[in-house]
C-alpha cells in the first residue's frame, strides 16, 4: 500500500460506465439468493507462509527490484491455473523492472457484464509485505480457489487481478487501465479493491466511493455486529484509484495503515489507542508474526460475501433494468438539460423504484418527475447548472433503489465554455521528498471542442528548497505523459515557470494531471498552483 507518501496489451478489463450499469445494493436481496461459503483462513495464512518464504529467498523482499516479485506471482499463477482459471501475464512497461500484472478470469457467467477484485503483490524493498500487501493478495487468490471448488452459475463473469509495482505509484493498475480498450471498459461493472487489511491493531474500514457498494460490505458486517467506518485514509492512494478515475464504479477493504486509532475506534473494534493500526507498515517487520486472525477472517469472508451477492446467480427474484437517454450531454454553465431515466421489469413482479442522483458539480441540481417509479415506467431527469458551476466533465451516478435491488446508471455531464480557456488549480500539494512517490494536481477542461494544440503552456509555481530534484510531467487525459522538467544539479530554490509541449495528439477536453516527483533527499516543498492552456 502506497498510502504512507499520500498517492502515486492485451488484457481486457474495466468499464468507463456510460449506459446501463447494474451495481447490486445491500437491499433485501431474494430470499433465494445462493449464501457465500467460507473463505479458509487456514488455507490464506498456508499462502501468506509462502509469501513469507518467498521474502526469505530473496533478500526479505518481494519487491520487483529483485526476484521475489515474479516468483510471487509464479506461486498465484500455478494455483490457479491448476484450479481452472484463464490467466494472463501483462508486461508493465513502465514498472520497475518491467514486472508483470496477473490477470485471473473464471470462463463463466456473462463476459458482457464482468466484476473484478484487485490486490497489489509487490512489496517495498525493506521488508516482506505480508500485510502490505500479502494479506489482500492471499485473501483474494483463496476467494478465487474457493469459487472454483463450489463452482456456481454465475450471473456475471469474475475477473481477478494481482497489480505489480504499487509501491511506486499505484503503475501496474494504471497501466493497465490506461491500456484497456473501450469495448471492454463498457463490459466491466465494479472493480473491489483490497489493501492491508490484516493490520495488527486493526479497524474496519469500507470504501465509500460508491453508496451501494459499500452498502453491500456493511450488510455483512452488520450481520456478525462489527460496525464500520469510511476509509480516508486510503482513499485515491491505493489501486483502484486509476479505476475511479476512468468513471468505474470501486469499492474495497482496508484495516488501516500508519494513521492512529483514536479513543472512539478503540472502545469500538478494540486494540489500542494512540497507537498505528500497523506500526510494521513498510517496514522489515511486516510479516507473518505480523498477521493476526480475527480482522484477516471477517475481511475474507466479507469479500466472499460480496463477490456472491454481485456475480453468483439467484434461482428467482424481481429484478429490473435501468437506462438512460441519452447517456452524456453538455450544457453551457447556468444551463439545464433532460435525461429519460426509462426502467423494464427483467424478471418476478414490478417493484417501487425511488430515484437520486450523485457526482453532480458544484452549483448543480438534480430533479426526478416522478421521483418514485414502478419498474417498467420512466422519469425525466433535470439537471440545472449555475453560473458559478465549474467547466470540465462530471460523471453523475443515477440510483434506483427499488424495493427488491438497486441498480445505477451513469451519464457524463459536460460543463464548458464557448472557448478553451486556461485552468488553473491553485490548491496546495505537498511534494514527498524522496524516496516518497509521485503526487498528483488535477486540472479538468470542458467545452474546448478540438485538440490540445502544439505549443500547449504549463505554468507552474512550486516553493521548493532544490529544485533540482524535481522531475515534472503533463499528464494528458488517456494517460500520455509529456516531460516538462528532468531531474538537475540546479540548487536555486523555487520554480516560477512556463513549460511548451506538443500536445497536439490530444484532445482537449478531459481531466489533465501534473504530476510532480521528488527524486533527490533532505529536499522538500510543495506545488501552490499551475495553470494550463492547452
Amino acid at each position: 500500500m502506497k498510502w504512507k507518501t499520500r498517492f502515486g496489451a492485451g488484457v481486457t478489463a474495466l468499464a468507463a460506465v456510460l449506459g446501463v450499469v447494474s451495481v447490486p445494493a445491500a437491499t433485501a436481496a431474494p430470499a433465494t439468493a445462493l449464501a457465500a461459503p467460507d473463505i479458509s483462513l487456514a488455507n490464506i495464512k498456508t499462502h501468506l507462509n509462502q509469501l513469507q518464504t518467498i521474502a526469505n529467498n530473496n533478500g526479505g523482499t518481494r519487491s520487483p527490484r529483485g526476484n521475489g516479485y515474479a516468483a510471487s506471482v509464479s506461486y498465484v499463477e500455478n494455483l490457479l491455473k491448476n484450479a481452472g482459471f484463464t490467466t494472463t501475464r501483462q508486461t508493465c512497461t513502465s514498472c520497475i523492472g518491467q514486472s508483470q500484472n496477473l490477470i485471473a478470469e473464471w470462463p463463466q457467467g456473462d463476459a458482457s457484464q464482468v466484476i473484478m477484485l484487485g490486490a497489489h503483490l509487490d512489496s517495498v524493498s525493506a521488508g516482506p509485505g505480508i500485510n502490505d500487501n500479502g494479506s489482500g493478495s492471499a485473501s483474494i487468490l483463496e476467494t478465487a480457489l474457493t469459487l472454483a471448488r463450489t463452482n456456481p452459475t454465475m450471473a456475471k463473469r469474475v475477473r481477478f487481478a494481482w497489480w505489480a509495482d504499487e509501491e511506486s505509484g499505484l503503475v501496474g493498475s494504471k497501466y493497465y487501465v490506461n491500456n484497456l480498450p473501450s469495448s471492454e471498459r463498457t463490459k466491466i461493472k465494479t472493480y473491489l479493491n483490497f489493501d492491508m487489511i490484516g493490520s495488527k491493531n486493526w479497524g474496519y474500514f469500507v470504501y465509500d466511493d460508491v453508496a451501494s457498494v459499500k452498502a453491500i460490505f456493511d450488510e455483512y458486517f452488520s450481520s456478525i455486529g462489527i460496525q464500520t467506518e469510511g476509509d480516508s485514509e486510503g482513499d485515491g492512494r491505493s489501486d483502484h484509484a486509476s479505476f475511479k478515475s476512468a468513471g468505474i464504479p470501486v469499492g474495497g477493504l482496508a484495516t488501516g495503515a500508519g494513521d492512529i486509532k483514536s479513543s472512539a475506534q478503540a472502545q469500538k473494534w478494540g486494540g489500542t489507542a494512540g497507537a498505528a493500526f500497523d506500526n510494521c507498515y513498510h517496514r522489515a517487520c511486516d510479516t507473518t508474526s505480523n498477521i493476526p486472525d480475527t480482522p484477516l477472517e471477517k475481511n475474507s469472508d466479507a469479500i466472499g460475501y460480496a463477490l456472491w451477492k454481485l456475480a453468483v446467480a439467484t434461482t428467482t427474484g424481481n429484478d429490473y433494468s435501468v437506462a438512460l437517454n441519452p447517456t452524456a450531454g453538455t450544457v453551457q454553465p447556468g444551463q439545464s438539460l433532460q435525461v429519460a431515466v426509462n426502467t423494464t421489469t427483467t424478471s418476478g413482479s414490478a417493484q417501487s423504484i425511488s430515484l437520486s442522483a450523485s457526482g453532480l458539480p458544484a452549483g448543480a441540481t438534480a430533479s426526478f418527475s416522478p421521483a418514485t417509479i414502478s419498474s417498467g415506467g420512466s422519469s425525466t431527469l433535470t439537471i440545472s447548472t449555475s453560473s458559478t458551476t465549474p467547466t470540465g466533465t462530471f460523471p453523475v451516478t443515477v440510483t434506483a433503489d427499488g424495493a427488491n435491488v438497486d441498480h445505477t446508471a451513469s451519464f457524463s455531464l459536460g460543463v464548458g465554455t464557448s472557448s478553451c480557456a486556461p485552468v488553473t488549480n491553485s490548491t496546495r500539494l505537498d511534494i514527498p521528498d524522496y524516496p516518497g512517490a509521485a503526487v498528483n494536481s488535477p486540472a479538468t477542461v470542458g467545452g474546448c471542442a478540438r485538440n490540445a494544440s502544439n505549443a500547449t503552456k504549463v505554468e507552474v509555481h512550486i516553493t521548493h528548497t532544490y529544485r533540482g530534484d524535481l522531475v515534472i510531467d503533463l499528464v494528458a487525459p488517456d494517460g500520455t505523459a509529456y516531460r516538462l522538467k528532468n531531474s538537475s544539479s540546479d540548487s536555486t530554490p523555487n520554480l516560477d515557470t512556463t513549460y511548451t509541449v506538443n500536445a497536439s495528439s490530444e484532445v482537449a477536453n478531459g481531466a489533465w494531471q501534473l504530476r510532480l516527483r521528488d527524486v533527490g533527499p533532505a529536499d522538500t516543498g510543495y506545488l501552490s498552483s499551475w495553470t494550463l492552456t492547452v
